[in-house]
């Protein structure tokens, strides 16, 4: 049965606690969407996405709040993760979400840098990687997230391929998303996952999903669901079976929401040059290209990003349910 982690560095909220004791659903959320991946000033034209956006607040602030409210209303508690001065917190308090936001400098944790940051009383918004070792501390087994980090573009030339995917070949949790960042090697990525033993289950998709952009029809997956609650199954008999790792449950942004992908590539190529120009590398890259695309589409890969990271916070709460 799960159960509260006694290390010295390592909090989890007396709710979380309290609902994994008595085996009730539990929902994992990411920091690092909110401390590098969304802007500190309000965006009212994101108040029709959800009806429980809340407009006056700071676009990074009301994503967290409404992604809490969303697993919330979905039937399961959230635990929503990061470093606070040392400790790694498991399901912030409002205060201290608050707290996080307002941050002038967090740092970008993935799982390699949890240990470092405990150690120097660092405060940081958690990556998939570092959530996924939260989970893995307080046994959890359900995680939402907008998408994972997987291989780069250019790789053969580099060899950056995200943390996130070793993670989840070696913890047991079921990692709903939008598939992987549409700035990475998606065709790579995939690969990456089936060679890590990674299961990827396309929910009401048959091909994987390009993050803000369509599923790719050149991507097929070999196993696709129509509900959530197949996912949980799919996810006890692969652990049953003895296997450590996790689960991809992936779904598509909301059609609405969704971006052309030939228009993406347009404003990624012109992102690129200037993350090139402007020397941006490793742990900067992706909030530098989220930034970037978010104002050469004109709001429109904000808007999808929020939109799906909901979406997932929607459906990873029903996945809880049925565990």
């Amino acid at each position: 049965m799960p159960h509260a982690n006694t290390h010295k560095h390592i909090r989890i909220h007396k709710d979380v606690a309290a609902a994994l004791a008595k085996g009730a659903p539990v929902v994992a959320l990411e920091t690092a969407v909110l401390t590098h991946g969304l802007p500190r000033h309000a965006v009212p034209t994101l108040r029709d996405i959800s009806n429980v956006w809340n407009e006056i607040l700071p676009a990074h602030v009301a994503l967290a709040m409404a992604m809490e409210q969303t697993v919330r209303d979905g039937g399961a508690t959230p635990a929503t993760c990061a470093v606070i001065d040392g400790e790694l917190v498991i399901g912030l308090s409002a205060q201290e979400l608050e707290s996080l936001a307002a941050h002038q400098s967090p740092m970008k944790l993935s799982a390699r840098d949890l240990a470092g940051a405990m150690h120097s009383a660092a405060t940081g918004g958690l990556t998939v990687a570092a959530t996924l070792s939260a989970c893995a501390a307080a046994e959890i087994r359900v995680f939402a997230t907008g998408g994972i980090g997987g291989v780069h573009r250019g790789w053969n030339h580099s060899l950056d391929i995200s943390a996130d995917l070793a993670a989840l070949a070696r913890s047991r949790v079921i990692t709903v998303c939008a598939g992987a960042k549409s700035i990475l090697d998606l065709p790579a990525t995939l690969e990456a996952l089936d060679s890590l033993g990674v299961p990827v289950i396309g929910i009401q998709t048959k091909y994987f999903p390009c993050f803000s952009s369509p599923p790719d029809a050149s991507l097929a997956l070999a196993s696709s669901v129509q509900a959530a609650d197949e996912i949980a199954a799919i996810a006890r008999t692969h652990w049953a079976l003895g296997h450590h790792s996790g689960v991809l449950a992936v779904q598509a942004c909301p059609a609405e929401h969704a971006i052309d992908r030939g228009e993406f590539e347009k404003w990624y190529d012109q992102t690129e040059i200037a993350a090139r120009n402007d020397k941006t590398t490793g742990a900067a890259v992706t909030p530098f290209f989220l930034s970037h695309l978010a104002q050469l589409s004109g709001g429109k890969t904000l808007r999808a990003n929020v939109a799906l990271l909901l979406h997932n916070a929607r459906t990873a709460a029903a996945i809880s349910t049925k565990m």
